[in-house]
């Protein structure tokens, strides 16, 4: 076995991009893409950068990848990561990539004095949810996601 958990390069855009697609379609999200790669490329290789991506290759073949960012805890007066997306591909799984991606992940928060791991799921996502308990990740249940896009989002912000 040959896994290695690696920073993205700009060279892996289209390949990430192939990731949020088939994360999309596993999701039944597919039809809600509208991201490009060349979106991707910009928001993680652009001249700001704000959101980052590690990749998984088992046997020098992209396996998955998590694409994160840093939060912030004003509780806790210092920086956390949001994990965004994780995946992995099929042939892929049950080999611990997504393990592996979570403690590059868990490592980084460490070394680098960072708080927490957060990151949300779909609650019919048993596979996920498995991985996540063994880990020792915890469901928080004290509040909801809210989101606002699209006339709404237009909306407060013009009127």
């Amino acid at each position: 076995m040959s896994l290695v958990i690696r920073r993205a390069e700009e060279r892996d855009a289209p390949v990430i991009f192939r990731f949020i697609r088939e994360l999309a379609e596993y999701e039944h999200l597919a039809h809600e893409v509208d991201a490009t790669e060349a979106d991707i490329a910009n928001a993680l290789f652009g001249p700001n950068p704000r959101v980052f991506a590690d990749i998984a290759e088992w046997e020098g073949q992209p396996a998955g990848f998590a694409l994160w960012f840093y939060n912030f805890s004003t509780i806790r007066g210092r920086h956390g990561v949001y994990l965004e997306d994780l995946f992995v591909s099929p042939a892929f799984r049950s080999k611990g990539v997504a393990r592996a991606l979570l403690k590059h992940l868990a490592r980084r928060c460490i070394d680098e004095g960072l708080t927490r791991l957060e990151w949300w799921v779909l609650d019919w996502n048993e596979r996920a949810l498995r991985v996540y308990r063994s880990i020792g990740a915890v469901p928080l249940d004290d509040g909801t996601v809210q989101r606002m896009t699209g006339e709404a989002l237009r909306q407060l912000a013009e009127g």
